[in-house]
């Protein structure tokens, strides 16, 4: 389900405290944060943003697309390394 439209799309308090006070200042800088669960806002375009993907965090940089997305959809957590070659399972 949905977030309701009556409220608006959900951002880490935090998040946006510092992009407003760096928008201000009119500076660059990357923003750490573990929030994968919150939306991308038009503030946030041009900005670059580490998102925690349960080891490390990976730099994204914000583009006009993503505007809508969430921050989760773009640090994948899972890397996939191919099947393994003695595996007898994979050849049926």
């Amino acid at each position: 389900m949905t977030r309701s439209v009556k409220k608006n799309p959900f951002v880490a308090n935090h998040l946006v405290k510092k992009m407003n006070k760096l928008n201000t200042k009119e500076e660059k800088e990357i923003i750490v944060t573990w929030s994968r669960a919150s939306t991308i806002i038009p503030t946030m375009i041009g900005h670059t943003i580490a998102i925690h993907n349960g080891k490390e965090h990976l730099p994204i940089y914000i583009t006009d697309r993503m505007v809508g997305h969430k921050l989760g959809e773009f640090s994948p957590t899972l890397n996939f390394l191919g099947h393994i070659k003695s595996d007898n399972k994979s050849r049926r």
